[in-house]
């Protein structure tokens, strides 16, 4: 599963985008987070997700915290 760190994220919007460890954006929402209490995410956090391709971009599903740092 790919790892990555949280490049931006909106709280009021819910969406937002992280940088994959191979240095490829992903696109995340409210939805890409997995449901295990995760509120927000915070620039910088690590992060582990699944990647899919939808409406010609690459978004993020089923993402978890790798850290809490």
């Amino acid at each position: 599963m790919p790892q990555g760190t949280i490049k931006d994220y909106d709280e009021v919007e819910g969406t937002g985008s992280l940088l994959t460890d191979d240095r490829i954006e992903v696109t995340i929402d409210r939805t890409s987070i997995d449901g295990s209490g995760i509120r927000t995410l915070r620039l910088g956090q690590r992060v582990r997700f699944a990647m899919a391709d939808e409406d010609g971009r690459t978004v993020a599903r089923g993402l978890r915290l790798v850290t809490f740092e």
